[in-house]
């Protein structure tokens, strides 16, 4: 057992062992030398400094072994610290090649904490990084998908693994207990209902190494969305419900679409949110409470009472304790 830990140990810490082992030989070679020549090396200091010189093949002659024994210890000191920076400095640089190479190929842990874990790759997911990832954002995106060879948009707080969802050891390596939300796109390389089992099927995964983590699943035919609540999801994204809607709406009023994708470009952000009742809030009606959150930047559209969502409801309907708001913020 001992013996198992210390070889990942200096496995996963070649760089650090490597450089102990550097100090230490210039240290010891610094050392001797003063002890053989202290007039040509009046400190260990100094000693020290001729040993880096000379095990780096620098060579400056500020300092030189001028005795026998003095530059036997010299030659050791060529041939051992030499090959042992030598052997450094390669070392770097294959750790630097093998660990570019992994955060490429997805085949590398992911260590970071509160991070957002999208499954599947396809256009939409593309889009969606592509507006979380702006310059001001720090959060951490996780991609998780077994189609693709490489990262597809490699750069700062972007993170790519690759492997099979469904799989603990694939979601461990994405660090799943210390995801903060995960969104679970639907496999378009299937059918719907195959699409469907697919992400019900990761959702339970990853709710059986995390139950506390907020996710976002997204669910292609009607009859699968009571499985994907009974499997833990927190919140269900009928996609093709959302663009029958807009088909309908279109055909109903020309133009209405652009005027849909309008208003969603516009409120990404969080502009859109619920918010709990606040205690100023309960008892006034619908009329009533627009106008005072209307004086703090404040749209209200709509009301969450339980499971029923009521966007412009009745100006005289009265708000209630345990309602939910639905506000735009300016």
């Amino acid at each position: 057992m001992v013996t198992s830990i210390l070889a990942s140990f200096f496995r996963r810490f070649l760089i650090a062992k490597l450089i102990g082992i550097v100090i230490l030989v210039i240290i010891i070679f610094g050392t001797i030398i003063h002890l053989i020549e202290p007039e040509n090396f009046p400190t260990i200091f100094d000693g020290v400094w001729w040993a880096i010189v000379t095990a780096s093949t620098v060579g400056y002659g500020d300092y030189t072994p001028s005795s026998l024994m003095g530059r036997i210890v010299g030659m050791f000191l060529i041939f051992i610290g030499v090959g042992i920076v030598t052997r450094y400095f390669a070392a770097i640089s294959t750790s630097a090649l093998v660990t570019q190479n992994a955060y490429i190929e997805g085949t590398s842990d992911f260590y970071g904490k509160k991070h957002i874990i999208i499954i599947g790759w396809n256009e939409r997911v593309r889009e969606t990084i592509s507006v979380l990832k702006t310059p001001a954002s720090n959060t951490e995106i996780l991609l998780v998908d077994d189609t693709l060879e490489k990262n597809p948009m490699p750069g700062n707080h972007f993170h790519f693994i690759k492997g099979d969802p469904t799989r603990d050891d694939t979601l461990i390596k994405a660090n799943i207990q210390e995801a903060d939300m995960v969104l679970v796109t639907a496999d378009q390389g299937k059918d719907e209902v195959h699409a469907d089992m697919l992400s019900i099927l990761t959702l339970l995964a990853i709710k059986g190494l995390n139950p506390d983590v907020f996710t976002i699943v997204e669910i292609l035919t009607t009859h699968q969305i009571q499985n994907a609540k009974r499997g833990g999801a927190d919140e269900i994204i009928q996609t093709n419900r959302i663009s029958s809607l807009v088909m309908v709406n279109s055909i109903l009023s020309h133009g209405v679409s652009d005027a849909l994708l309008a208003m969603l470009v516009d409120l990404k952000g969080g502009k859109l949110q619920y918010l709990d009742t606040t205690f100023d809030l309960i008892g006034l009606s619908f009329q009533k409470a627009s106008e005072t959150l209307l004086k703090e930047g404040k749209i209200l559209i709509g009301i969450k009472r339980e499971e029923e969502i009521t966007i412009n409801p009745p100006l005289s309907l009265e708000i209630r304790k345990n309602d939910q708001i639905l506000i735009i913020k300016s």
